[in-house]
């Protein structure tokens, strides 16, 4: 329906009870970017497994991710950066999610430091962290090894159930801060999100509204790209946009 420039890379649907039989997409305009090679599941091995206890507890069972995160590079100008989406498992509690939080967050930072690695330049994570607030032990697990989002999304909507003042914090756009080895080439130049209550299907009610469409809000978040040579036209942002369903 978006015309034959448009792309579609998706994961595989999750089974078992908890994986709802999702899939993670990218949908890319390919007149802008390009897929550089790399599409993939994280996955953890041995010894995080058993350095974390996951397999008694953390992760549940099987000693997985619930939703394996699904990740992509891509390349645009000459820039190459790689997304990882995800869906945190929700559980019964908040501190349910702890144990992929934690897992997940150490796994992007090992990655972005391995210097044999040809797809970890401009680390991105994005999508359904399942993060209660900053105060909550959700968030200090997201951002425990350097990830931080846009101070923007800081007071951002997540859901259009969200109250003024009493908003959740699940979905995240995230990148390392720290400005080391793992530091964007990327220019980030602005973020945001986008509330299409009122907007779209407006016969709906916001209950109606979150099964047809979605509970959640986008966010978005906008890169720019380097000029290829001197005296080239600067280039455009790249926008990269993210929401749970």
């Amino acid at each position: 329906m978006l015309g034959p420039e448009w792309g579609v890379i998706l994961s595989d649907a999750t089974k078992g009870k908890l994986g709802n039989g999702e899939r993670l997409a990218f949908v890319f305009d390919s007149r802008r970017v390009q897929p550089s090679g790399l599409a993939c599941e994280l996955v953890l091995d041995e010894d995080m497994l058993a350095r974390k206890n996951v397999r008694e507890n953390a992760l549940r069972d099987p000693a997985q991710f619930a939703r394996t995160p699904y990740a992509v590079s891509f390349r645009s100008v000459g820039t190459s950066f790689t997304l990882t989406t995800l869906h945190v498992i929700f559980g019964d509690k908040s501190s349910d999610r702890v144990g992929e939080l934690s897992a997940i967050a150490e796994w992007i930072a090992k990655w972005a430091k391995d210097p044999n690695d040809n797809y970890n330049e401009n680390l991105i994570v994005l999508g359904d962290f399942n993060i209660e607030n900053p105060e909550d032990p959700t968030f200090k697990a997201f951002t425990e090894h350097g990830l931080r989002q846009p101070a923007v999304l800081d007071s951002a909507p997540r859901t259009i159930f969200d109250q003024p003042g009493k908003h959740h914090h699940y979905d995240q756009i995230a990148w390392f801060e720290d400005g080391g080895e793992r530091a964007l080439t990327l220019d980030y130049n602005a973020a945001g999100f986008f509330n299409f209550t009122g907007t779209v299907l407006r016969d709906l009610d916001t209950q109606a509204l979150s099964w047809r469409l979605s509970d959640h809000i986008p966010l978005w978040t906008e890169f720019l790209l380097p000029e290829l040579d001197p005296g080239a036209e600067t280039a455009t942002g790249t926008r990269a946009a993210g929401g749970g369903t």
